[in-house]
């Protein structure tokens, strides 16, 4: 699944790079132990991940990625399977303790598809990809699934068209001060800024009756540069597929929410599961888009609404009429998750898990198996390690999932049905989903901000000869405005990202508590293969990393986090950093409490004057909208007050941590067990059990997937979704509660840090 290429903050190659590459230093750890080392065991980790690097080989990246991307495998496949077969076959070979699970989940095929613009022309969508002479597996169409939004309710509706930009909640906003209602109408929305299954779910609130999906040149075509097969681009009869599963409410079988989805369990009647699609939806070409928009007439859509084919980009409704008709065979298939651990010497009952799906929605040369391969070879090299007698000090899971693609499904059902070892036991969880060249990409829980620093400066560029570390703060240095290009150059650091959705690390951090990372490299691929039959082996290695370059260095990021992590003499988990996160993340509430002030004052003062049309736009005719209610008071000292302690609290762990790496006699009588375990734990302080309002699968009160974004995140989310929704009791309540929450993880890290003084 992974985050579209175009929805991707990367995605613009730079041209400053270079030069800021000759002015940036090589950043080196120097000889400061790895975090969670003293000195000595901080040596001997690097000896290890030396002769770790050493094991890698290239040459196993492409043949495995050939193997598995030869044929369509998306779920439910023979092919499917038998890649599982393979995967699991290898790990047997390199020792591992090995196991295929079964889980039985819902997934519709197509067998019904049309799309037919009636007024004021006719034409009948095509709804297919060609085949092309230099894409050789893109003649397989008898197993290729064909062009479809997964999850989409079956139905045939006629009805005019209305163009709604990405179908965002802003974009309804605007269509309300345009006089434009999509009630009745089947509304028209590209691909971008947001999980493509919000765009069927606003439709469907606003009351419209079909959704369309298309992939406009400008945001993933020709407008970023030469399209397939001459470029990296998508073409004009290229298709993204995807699922259109309601994932920020729950996100594996939508028929088995919270539940493991077995081959008995008990299931809800279709009718009644919330993720499923509630309009018919479907995908199409920007050569099939074109004539429904060139169709429209009504306003002029605004500016930022513009996409980049040859018309004038018209809102509607109609004259465009178009008949929708939409209808899949729903069934229960099965799916695979590959699952290989290898115990560790010390702490067999902490388990650190990696994974990447194996499943794709054609042939999924890119994604997933570019970043399946690299997990493989991580696999393989520490299997070459133990061959010289080292072992892990902690258990190592490695896991190939299964029903990704539809809807995070493999590692829910797995999660689901493993809640109390993974509540007990699980450590940490690294996920990759795809691989290209460019820059180091990560985001995850906080905690480990500072050891991915120290990875990502240990590990070179294969291009540029710099840490990947320093390629990537050029590159932030290159993107930033001129205030925060100052402070950038005053670190050595980069900051991870916080994570929303889009693979397979939601149900470990979101649900159980378990500190997770997301890693890939990117941003210099195209990517416009992404979800179709040209996501192929053919067009990776021309396009994606023809030398599998960055996939020896995702390789070497993600296997020495596995490494630091399975063998830490105390976990490397920075609170410091941690606490000045959730820090910003409230002086981002608060400062989104204050604009939205000033700006309903504004508004109301505008609407109140008769001048509000003049204020968005003097050319343009807007109905006056209702008044806002004026933003209350925010009592914020609750949520203040928790992370002022959290601050304080992570400091003092900071120097109880430092006392221990540096004076061996501080050694003496530290339970490290009873340490590691508790650490372990902290994580899960930041959850709750009755979950996020409205959603209670998911539990984290400082990363969610936003209600309305899907993808993206939303920090601090019970508090943050309140107030942009403008549910002003409820940003207050849940202001106590998320102090509440804040204040039982200091508890959590203050008892560690009385462990840590014993």
């Amino acid at each position: 699944m992974k985050v579209p290429p175009f929805l991707r903050p990367w995605s613009t190659t730079l041209s400053l790079t270079s030069l800021l590459m000759c002015l940036s230093p090589t950043l080196s750890w120097g000889a400061e132990a790895p975090l969670g080392f003293t000195q000595k065991a901080g040596q001997q980790e690097t000896s290890v991940e030396q002769r770790f690097d050493q094991a890698i080989n290239k040459g196993d990246l492409r043949d495995w990625m050939e193997f598995m991307s030869s044929r369509p495998h998306h779920v439910g496949t023979p092919f499917g399977k038998k890649v599982a077969e393979f995967i699991a076959g290898k790990f047997k070979e390199w020792g591992y303790d090995t196991s295929i699970e079964t889980f039985y989940v819902l997934f519709p095929t197509p067998k019904e598809r049309a799309l037919t613009l009636l007024a004021p022309e006719h034409y009948d969508a095509k709804l297919t990809e060609p085949a092309l002479a230099a894409d050789h597996t893109s003649s397989q169409q008898n197993e290729q699934l064909p062009t479809f939004n997964f999850y989409s309710k079956d139905g045939d509706v006629t009805a005019e068209v209305v163009y709604v930009n990405y179908g965002i909640p802003s974009d309804y906003e605007q269509l309300e001060r345009l006089g434009i209602d999509v009630k009745g109408k089947v509304v028209i929305a590209r691909y971008g800024a947001s999980w493509r299954g919000i765009k069927p779910k606003l439709a469907a609130e606003k009351g419209a009756i079909g959704c369309i999906i298309y992939s406009d040149p400008r945001d993933d075509g020709y407008f970023e540069g030469d399209v397939y097969p001459k470029g990296p681009y998508r073409m004009a009869e290229g298709v993204q597929r995807g699922s259109v599963m309601d994932m920020p409410l729950y996100p594996g079988d939508p028929l088995t929410p919270s539940e493991p989805a077995t081959r008995d369990a008990k299931r809800l009647p279709m009718d009644e599961a919330p993720t499923l699609a509630k309009i018919p939806v479907l995908p199409i070409s920007y050569e099939d888009a074109l004539p429904i928009l060139r169709s429209l007439s009504g306003p002029v859509a605004p500016g930022s609404w513009r996409g980049a084919l040859p018309i004038t980009y018209h809102v509607g409704p109609g004259p465009a009429k178009v008949r929708l008709k939409v209808q899949a065979d729903w069934n229960l298939v099965p799916i695979h998750d590959v699952i290989a651990r290898l115990p560790g010497s010390e702490y067999p009952d902490q388990w650190i898990i990696r994974g990447n799906h194996h499943d794709a929605w054609v042939n999924g040369a890119d994604d997933p198996i570019s970043g399946l391969v690299c997990l493989m070879e991580e696999a393989r090299s520490i299997s070459e390690l133990v061959k010289t007698g080292w072992r892990p000090k902690r258990t190592i899971v490695f896991a190939a999932w299964d029903g990704e693609e539809p809807g995070l499904i493999g590692s829910t059902e797995w999660v689901e049905a493993h809640v109390p070892e993974l509540a007990d036991k699980a450590v940490a969880y690294i996920n990759t989903d795809g691989n290209g060249r460019g820059f180091l990409q990560a985001s995850g829980s906080h905690v480990l901000e500072k050891l991915i620093n120290q990875v990502a400066g240990d590990v070179k560029d294969p291009e540029k000869g710099v840490t990947i570390l320093a390629r990537r703060k050029s590159r932030d240095l290159v993107l930033a405005d001129p205030n925060k290009r100052r402070e950038l150059l005053g670190s050595q650091t980069i900051h991870i990202g916080a994570l929303g959705s889009g693979s397979d690390y939601t149900p470990f951090l979101q649900h159980m508590g378990i500190s997770s990372v997301n890693l890939g490299f990117g941003g210099e691929s195209g990517g416009g293969s992404y979800h179709s039959i040209y996501d192929s082996f053919d067009y990776y290695t021309r396009f994606g990393d023809p030398k599998f370059e960055y996939g020896e260095a995702l390789s070497e990021t993600a296997g020495r986090l596995v490494l630091r992590l399975a063998d830490a003499d105390i976990l490397p988990w920075d609170f410091t950093g941690m606490a000045q996160t959730v820090q910003r993340y409230l002086g981002e509430l608060t400062g989104l409490v204050d604009s939205m002030r000033t700006q309903t004052d504004l508004e109301n003062r505008l609407i109140e004057e008769g001048d509000y049309d003049a204020y968005f736009d003097p050319t343009k005719t807007f109905v006056i909208p209702k008044e806002k209610s004026a933003v209350p008071f925010l009592n914020f000292a609750p949520l203040q007050n928790a992370v002022s302690r959290l601050l304080d609290v992570a400091s003092d762990y900071a120097d109880a941590y430092q006392t221990f790496v540096k004076d061996p006699s501080a050694h003496q009588g530290v339970p490290l067990d009873q340490v590691n375990q508790a650490l372990l734990l902290t994580e899960r302080a930041l959850t709750r059990t009755q979950g996020l309002t409205g959603r209670p699968w998911y539990r984290h009160y400082i990363y969610a997937p936003g209600f309305y974004t899907g993808y993206g995140v939303k920090t601090l989310p019970g508090v943050r979704e309140a107030i942009e929704q403008r549910q002003w009791e409820e940003a207050d309540q849940q202001i106590r509660i998320t102090a509440d929450v804040l204040n039982a993880y200091s508890d959590k890290i203050a008892g560690v840090t009385g462990l840590l003084q014993h």
